[in-house]
């Protein structure tokens, strides 16, 4: 893999995390632990992983709300966050998603099913952007009272500065790339998931009115039966 990812598994089941830890390590990734939620967090502020695969119900602090204070949390919103857990009701995945998870992975999974999908997740770390050789007007793009700094992972409307999980954001570049533009949920479900990635239907949708949220409604238009485009002035 050339770099050396690191992973961050969290679930207050020890044999569960001793499992995931040899099947992963034994595939290079450097592992991290945690059994609860504010360990998580704590342990992740300190390594900085990659990615983190999280479990929602735990002790002391679920994984919603887990995730939730990982993306607030300025120097971990590059980081992928993948849910790991046996629940698969819909509502479940929904909650996910609006907390700002990349991914919902269902358990009990086999271990090459597994690495596949965390390798897949991993394709989407993007390498520091001031080695990309791009300029300071390619990384920041501003519309209006939109201003978006790609380096930064920084979104700014008027005078608030607004926090955008990392899907949510790559969302909005993706987007505001060709303004006008309407990008067909297959283009969006492979630029921002990639093809190996399953997600629900739903999936689109949600991140579409988290993003209408944050920056204004009428920014994102909805093109029936097509797809999304980004509306620069309005």
């Amino acid at each position: 893999m050339g770099v050396q990812y690191s992973i961050l598994l969290v679930d207050d089941e020890p044999d569960i995390l001793e499992f995931l830890s040899y099947n992963l390590k034994k595939e290079g990734f450097k592992v991290y632990t945690a059994q609860n939620g504010k360990d998580a967090i704590r342990v992740a502020k300190d390594a900085k992983p990659h990615l983190i695969l999280l479990d929602v119900m735990m002790p002391e602090m679920d994984g919603i709300e887990t995730c939730e204070i990982i993306r607030q949390t300025k120097e971990l919103r590059p980081t992928i966050v993948a849910f790991l857990t046996a629940r698969s009701e819909d509502y479940s995945q929904i909650a996910g998603f609006d907390a700002g998870a990349d991914d919902y992975i269902t358990k009990p999974i086999k271990p090459k099913l597994l690495i596949s999908r965390v390798k897949a997740l991993l394709k989407r770390v993007q390498p520091e952007a001031r080695n990309s050789g791009k300029s300071e007007s390619d990384l920041v793009v501003k519309y209006g009272n939109l201003v978006i700094d790609k380096e930064k992972y920084l979104v700014i409307v008027g005078d608030e500065k607004k926090n955008l999980p990392r899907k949510e954001f790559e969302l909005l570049v993706l987007l505001t790339s060709k303004p006008e533009k309407v990008f067909t949920r297959e283009e969006i479900y492979q630029n921002i998931w990639g093809d190996d990635i399953i997600v629900g239907d739903r999936t689109i949708d949600v991140h579409i009115r988290k993003l209408r949220e944050k920056i204004g409604g009428n920014h994102v238009q909805t093109v029936k039966g097509v797809g999304y485009k980004f509306i620069p002035f309005f």
